[in-house]
């Protein structure tokens, strides 16, 4: 249980740092909401190797944490609506054996944008687009993480 606690810790940690990178790269590419979405990679990872609860409180926390860091209240609560439907799409596409890992996570992705930038419909196109190819990359690397982390959490 401890190790499993500790990882915790280190994913968000990992998270937080992420999201904080995030801010440095700058790709709008003259549309507003897009984003890399690299803490979500933290999160898919999380979610394949420890399970839902503990990924779900990963993501949370950081989003908690990282608004009280460096955002407000109005952008806290986006990230927490978004992160969540992003979050129980992800669980239930998880659920489905004909979802890949990289299924999974263009489905948050693009979760994710829809609600965080749904006063930019104008841009959905564009944000469900980015978001699958974000989505896809997050997913490739996910998918060659976890198996190491798999090796960590079981030695």
């Amino acid at each position: 249980m401890s190790k499993k606690v500790a990882m915790a810790g280190m994913f968000t940690a990992l998270a937080m740092i992420f999201s904080y990178v995030e801010v440095l790269i700058p790709i709008s590419l003259g549309i507003p909401g897009i984003k890399l979405g690299l803490a979500n990679l933290v999160v898919v990872v999380a979610l394949y190797t420890m399970g839902a609860p503990m990924a779900l409180a990963v993501s949370m926390i950081r989003i908690l944490l990282v608004s009280v860091t460096f955002g407000n209240l109005a952008a806290m609560l986006y990230s927490l609506a978004g992160g969540l439907l992003s979050f129980g799409g992800m669980v239930l596409l998880k659920k489905i054996p004909k979802f890949s890992i990289v299924g999974v996570s263009v489905a948050g992705g693009i979760l994710h944008n829809v609600v965080e930038n749904i006063h930019l419909l104008s841009y959905m196109p564009l944000l469900m687009i980015s978001g699958t190819i974000t989505g896809m990359l997050i997913g490739i690397v996910s998918a060659q993480v976890i198996p190491r982390i798999d090796k960590v959490l079981k030695s």
